[in-house]
């Protein structure tokens, strides 16, 4: 018998759902104005998300201004949101009908030359850093560029993040440097939003080798909505679905997580594919226009996963528990991460 969307919207209400990657304006750190918008995800049925404070080249103001902007905002409004700080305030916003948020850096430009850096960030409700942001940095080689692996530097990065909690994460990552990380890495390592090349060719994307080498290491690989990295700017929640499908038959389903890495202002997305032609290049398909997988069409993407077999315990890992064990496993409470 066929899963109804109403079966959908019923397992969804009965799982914790945890978007690991999900993306509000971070060029005006000041303006509030689409934060309200992430009332979309509480409507969609999630209960926990992360929140990117910034990527690329951007510098330590840039992301020290964002988390203070965001962090005030939702801390004025308890009834509706939590903070995150530990597991267990998930499963609190869960119990109390609010949405749990955290945040997340794209790529070590935010520490420049100072690792104790990843330390504060923490602090302030940072629960992973991915390495570098298409391009190269001072930890490694960027997806897009020439790639010479992970620096002395990167390797002291990794030690402090793993020292303090914090995944570390290897989306927008050069492959080479990829398994370096994995070389060294002595915790799960997550890529947080990207997909298998082998259902789309693209440079953001990752290889089934890395892929069960992530899964080697305990961690998950988050599924991407941006449809250029889906296939030929294609967002539909079918494509959505083969593509997670893709991993749990490769790795399991306990390796597979959300990170659709929705963002939320199209005009701010629009700018950056105009202006930063050295991350966002051309010839690499990166247009104005790009469709997007978005949280209201978790319910579909659920119904999909149902009629083609998946039981619900392996939809529920997907949808949110293989982060929150994760999460567990890996988090420190912010007394044991600073070694108090």
């Amino acid at each position: 018998m066929a899963a109804t969307s109403g079966d959908a919207r019923a397992l969804l209400r009965d799982s914790l759902v945890w978007d690991n990657h999900g993306c509000m304006p971070v060029m005006r750190a000041h303006d509030a104005s689409f934060l309200p918008q992430l009332q979309r995800y509480r409507a969609a049925g999630v209960d926990a998300v992360m929140l990117n404070v910034g990527f690329g080249e951007m510098g330590i103001e840039d992301h020290i201004r964002t988390l203070a902007g965001m962090r005030h905002w939702i801390k004025q409004r308890p009834q509706d949101y939590l903070l995150i700080e530990s597991a267990d305030d998930i499963e609190l916003a869960r119990a109390t009908g609010r949405l749990a948020v955290g945040f997340d850096i794209e790529g070590a430009n935010a520490l420049a030359d100072q690792p104790s850096l990843v330390q504060l960030y923490y602090d302030l409700g940072v629960r992973w850093m991915l390495l570098a942001y298409n391009n190269n940095n001072r930890v490694g080689g960027g997806c897009q560029d020439d790639d010479k692996g992970l620096t002395d530097f990167g390797r002291v990065v990794i030690a402090e993040m793993e020292r303090v909690g914090m995944l570390v994460c290897c989306s927008h990552t050069g492959h080479r440097t990829v398994r370096d990380v994995f070389a060294v890495a002595t915790r799960p390592v997550i890529f947080s939003h990207s997909n298998p090349s082998a259902l789309h060719a693209h440079g953001r994307n990752i290889p089934d080798d890395l892929i069960r080498a992530c899964a080697n290491t305990g961690g998950v690989v988050g599924i991407n909505g941006i449809g250029n990295f889906l296939g030929n700017n294609d967002n539909s929640s079918e494509t959505f679905a083969r593509h997670v499908d893709h991993v749990v038959q490769l790795v399991g389903p306990q390796h597979v997580a959300l990170g659709l890495d929705y963002v939320f202002d199209t005009q701010e997305l629009d700018d950056y594919l105009e202006k930063m032609g050295n991350i966002f290049p051309a010839e690499l398909g990166y247009q104005k226009g790009v469709l997007m997988v978005a949280p209201e069409q978790l319910e579909g993407i659920v119904q999909i996963l149902m009629n083609w077999g998946y039981q619900d315990a392996d939809i529920q890992a997907v949808l949110g528990g293989n982060l929150m064990r994760l999460a567990r496993q890996v988090w420190k409470s912010p007394r044991a991460a600073a070694g108090l």
